[in-house]
């Protein structure tokens, strides 16, 4: 076996050490602009890059573009982000926002701040790589790089900037989101495909179908519709049980066996584990439990509240519901918002309304895709532990605006990370190491000649 590729983990490290004290907290101009400008300026001055974009459009914050072209004949996508979510210093071990090295319960030595693992690590980490491949003269593979300030917030601009008709991404082989793929400690997972997903709120607004158009004292009650309760009886439409079920498929032959050979190794208890979670709400083995994850359409209600909040003995003006639902490719989410509005209207709740947000479809590709076998051996060589293959993701990302580009979307990497939205948001710093070979590995591999493809790219 050859060496494991060596790699800039201290200068990968400092880099991100210096990005996480940057406030490019989701929705915020102007730390997202901070960000934004310290990126390009790095792609453009220590990699050489030419920029494609950088500018954003209608205040948003930019999709960075930037090519790097070696003159090789094929080309991959790396793509990643630099917004982070909201965080004070309440709770953590050290400033989220200057970051520090904790020792962590059953992880080792960690580096602890906003963005270290979601995903300013990682980012940082593949910039890296790519500048130690260009320096050695490694890299055999024209790279386009995508990087967005959107991502906690539905990846609109990068969705219009990949679907315009005048795109000017590349065609490449592959895409890949380089981040840590060893989660909860557990086998690296490798996903075919991502889940759909629409997002809303469902609202019943007193003055506007015969409840009160401000709050009233709840001794009313037996003459006065309540806001509240009209939106749980329309809540009760939105899909059966405790688990919000809307629909089912059947698993494809490849699917299922997808699922059977995932079902050999897979830990039931150490999912509960890792999701923060106490018991599942449906009985089967592992089998049965992936099976039925897979497969279902479902609506979670993420929040409640009613108009004036912590109100007592009043009868609610308004009471509104935040949902998400996700369903498995091929489901477009769209026609289950569609079904929800007429299950509304077939049943009389007028008054409901229905505010989607955002809502997109999942993709799916084909175990051969490239790119993929790529992955599988840089896992073998670094995470000593064999992947996890799934059909697709349970989660959701905008991977079928990357469908008229590449060939598959993959997030991969080793290494270990966690508390992504949390409090000591983390990323462990052997991990680190094990995931910037990862990255170098699969670029090495997708620059291979007996790998590349038979189509030109464009």
């Amino acid at each position: 076996m050859t060496a494991a590729p060596d790699v800039p983990h201290a200068e990968a490290l400092a880099l991100t050490r210096h990005w996480c004290r940057i406030r490019s907290v989701r929705g915020d101009a102007a730390g997202l602009a901070e960000q934004a400008g310290a990126i390009v300026d790095w792609l453009g001055g220590r990699l050489g890059a030419e920029i494609v974009n950088a500018a954003g459009e209608g205040g948003r914050p930019p999709v960075i573009h930037a090519r790097i072209d070696v003159g090789a004949r094929d080309s991959v996508v790396l793509y990643n982000m630099y917004d982070v979510m909201p965080a004070d210093a309440g709770g953590w071990s050290v400033d989220p926002f200057e970051g520090g090295t904790v020792e962590r319960d059953g992880v080792g030595p960690c580096f602890v701040a906003r963005g270290a693992e979601n995903n300013k690590g990682p980012l940082a980490g593949m910039l890296c790589v790519l500048e130690r491949m260009i320096g050695d003269g490694r890299l055999r593979t024209n790279v386009e790089i995508l990087v967005e300030g959107e991502e906690e917030s539905g990846s609109g601009a990068l969705r219009a900037y990949l679907l315009d008709p005048a795109s000017r991404v590349r065609r490449g082989r592959a895409a890949l989101f380089p981040s840590f793929c060893e989660y909860g400690g557990g086998p690296p997972r490798v996903y075919l495909g991502f889940s759909g997903i629409a997002k809303g709120e469902a609202a019943v607004t007193g003055g506007a179908w015969g409840g009160p158009a401000m709050p009233i004292h709840s001794s009313n009650a037996p003459w006065i519709a309540n806001p509240a309760r009209r939106l749980v009886e329309a809540l009760s439409r939105f899909g059966e049980g405790p688990t919000g079920m809307l629909a089912t498929i059947d698993l494809d032959d490849a699917a299922r066996g997808i699922v059977a050979a995932l079902a050999v190794h897979f830990d039931p208890a150490g999912e509960l584990r890792f999701r923060g979670a106490q018991r599942f709400a449906v009985p089967g083995d592992a089998a049965a439990l992936l099976a039925r994850v897979l497969a279902t359409a479902s609506v979670n209600v993420s929040e409640l509240s009613s108009e004036p909040a912590g109100g007592d003995a009043v009868i609610p003006y308004a009471a509104r519901a935040r949902f998400d639902l996700r369903c498995p490719p091929p489901l477009d989410p769209s026609s289950f918002v569609d079904l929800l509005r007429r299950r509304l209207a077939e049943d009389g709740l007028a008054g409901v309304a229905l505010r989607i947000d955002d809502s997109y479809p999942g993709w799916r590709f084909d175990r051969a895709a490239p790119g993929v076998d790529a992955l599988l051996a840089a896992y073998a060589r670094t995470a000593g532990a064999t992947p996890q293959i799934w059909p697709w993701a349970i989660g959701s990302a905008p991977a079928y605006a990357f469908a008229r580009h590449v060939d598959a979307f993959l997030i991969g990497g080793a290494g270990r990370g966690g508390n992504a939205h949390g409090v000591d948001e983390f990323m462990s710093l052997e991990g680190y190491a094990r995931f910037l070979q990862s990255i170098d590995l699969w670029l090495t591999a997708m620059g291979d000649p007996r790998m590349a493809s038979r189509e030109p790219t464009r």
